[in-house]
């Protein structure tokens, strides 16, 4: 860990090129570059469908300069779960390309469409069966990809395209999915929340699910500026607001020392320890226009009321969990 400075940082070479086609202001790069710092030697990733994957391997060009496999929505996870075991099946027989390395990197990486709905299966299947590989959700919370469709991961109140907000429903009507608990509870041996907006906290925990043997969970907040409605120039500031307000808390659970312990990050840490500079989530709800809605005039303050309930409730939980 300790080669990760921001001065032997800075020298590493990206393992993801600039200029692909992303939206302006995309903070999925920003996480995948941060997360390539971390890896120790051949890496290789799996890709489920996503923004991230369409636009970086608009067919003939890619911008990953590493081996890397496009997976369906699916089966991201079941895709890991092969790599790790060929390369197993490659150093017991002594024999083929990877045979002769200690350490292989396989990362996945999936958004919340592939991880909250339609590739849980194969994901909780991994990590029961204990494959060693390290999966990064890219969290935008909705299906940005196809038309920002509401998805498990979708906040309470947010308009989307099959959420939409009007005179009956003001967006979703139902909570996002406690994915991170769900996770959790199948007593993996790491699992941690990252921003952006603390890179060398992304590249730190990046690094500890890495080296850890066994599978890890790595869930990033990933504004979308499209599919959120905030200028792209603010990406980094609503990352930080997410935490701020206690709505994405940074956090890591560890459980490979055979009891599982939670620990806040130094960011959620400060919060905790000087409960005055949390913010209020009005803060982070109004900078996006899939929130306006709640700030109409003849809207009910409930709404409002109800969510920062909800966050304080979830936050005084985890505080618990911490020992704090």
């Amino acid at each position: 860990m300790s080669e990760l400075t921001l001065k032997n940082l800075s020298k590493k070479p990206d393992l993801i090129c600039p200029g692909a086609r992303l939206c302006s202001g995309c903070d999925e790069t920003i996480i995948v570059r941060l997360v390539l710092k971390a890896t120790r030697g051949p890496t290789i990733v799996t890709n489920a469908t996503g923004c991230l994957e369409v636009a970086t391997t608009s067919f003939p060009y890619t911008a990953w300069d590493l081996p890397w496999i496009h997976s369906a929505f699916e089966n991201t996870a079941a895709t890991a779960s092969g790599i790790e075991a060929a390369i197993k099946a490659m150093k017991k027989r002594k024999e083929g390309p990877l045979s002769n390395f200690e350490n292989i990197d396989v990362l996945a990486f999936a958004g919340d469409g592939g991880t909250y709905d339609i590739g849980f299966q194969a994901l909780s299947g991994a990590i029961e069966r204990g494959h060693d590989f390290t999966y990064i959700l890219l969290d935008n919370e909705a299906y940005m990809n196809t038309g920002i469709q509401r998805s498990g991961a979708t906040p309470f109140s947010a308009s989307t395209t099959t959420s939409p907000a009007g005179k009956i429903f003001l967006g979703k009507t139902e909570n996002k999915k406690p994915l991170d608990e769900i996770i959790i509870a199948h007593a993996l041996p790491y699992f941690a929340t990252i921003n952006a907006a603390w890179p060398l906290d992304v590249i730190k925990k990046t690094r500890k699910g890495i080296d850890i043997n066994g599978p890890t969970f790595l869930h990033a907040i990933v504004p979308c500026s499209r599919g959120w409605r905030f200028p792209p120039e603010k990406t980094i500031e609503i990352s930080r607001l997410a935490v701020q307000t206690c709505i994405f808390p940074l956090y890591e659970v560890n459980n490979y020392k055979g009891k599982t312990t939670y620990e806040l990050s130094s960011p959620s840490l400060s919060i905790a320890k000087r409960p005055e500079t949390k913010k209020t989530v009005e803060e982070y709800l109004k900078q996006q226009g899939r929130f306006s809605h709640l700030f109409k005039p003849e809207i009910n303050k409930e709404y409002l009321k109800q969510i920062q309930e909800t966050v304080d409730l979830k936050w005084s939980i985890l505080l618990d969990k911490c020992g704090i």
